[in-house]
């Protein structure tokens, strides 16, 4: 279609304005994958250590680099969020305010809408049931306890793998689902690191 156009335009024009059309293109639709789509993350914190690494020389990170991760942003308008994903979402405003950082954070769905959570001495439970919990190591353990909810319809509750340096929901609240930008489901970077979740 774009010959017949510009049929009558020298050659040199011709080809000029196929590579500005071919350009244009591929920037929109990767413009449009990562509004709609994937879109990449990097890991800024010790929060979710050590399933997810930040990098040193902050203090907590246990790799040299930050990981680089690829969240689905488009699944939870097909599927209710799980406990137990590990969810990018827009911080709300008490996180800026008690953890002195607001944006996009990277934690774990530990409680879901009407649920109440708890926690006893670094141990989670839901609705008075202990949760087991494999990817919380025990030196990331704090020896925090609180009871939180029942949370309310479309809210979720989000908690740091690293529960020693993780200010999460247990300081600023549940999450609504609205601000949940979508689950992470893969580790892009650095090369030793990819895999999926």
């Amino acid at each position: 279609m774009a010959g017949r156009l510009f049929a009558r335009l020298p050659r040199p024009w011709r080809i000029a304005l196929d590579w500005a059309l071919t350009i244009v293109g591929a920037i929109v639709l990767v413009l449009l994958v990562k509004a709609y789509v994937v879109n990449p993350y990097r890991i800024p914190s010790p929060s979710m250590e050590p399933t997810l690494h930040c990098g040193k020389p902050q203090s907590g990170c246990l790799a040299s680099f930050s990981d680089r991760v690829l969240a689905n942003r488009f699944i939870y308008h097909f599927r209710s969020p799980h406990r137990g994903d590990i969810v990018v979402f827009d911080a709300p405003p008490e996180a800026k305010q008690r953890c002195g950082e607001g944006g996009t954070y990277v934690k774990r769905i530990i409680g879901l809408p009407g649920e109440t959570v708890s926690e006893r001495h670094g141990q989670v439970l839901i609705d008075g049931k202990l949760l087991n919990e494999p990817y919380v190591k025990a030196q990331f353990r704090d020896d925090g306890s609180g009871h939180w909810g029942p949370l309310p319809h479309g809210d979720y509750f989000m908690m740091g793998d690293n529960r020693a340096e993780s200010c999460d929901s247990r300081t600023w609240g549940p999450v609504p689902r609205h601000d949940l930008i979508g689950p992470v489901f893969m580790t892009y970077w650095p090369p030793n690191r990819i895999s999926f979740y």
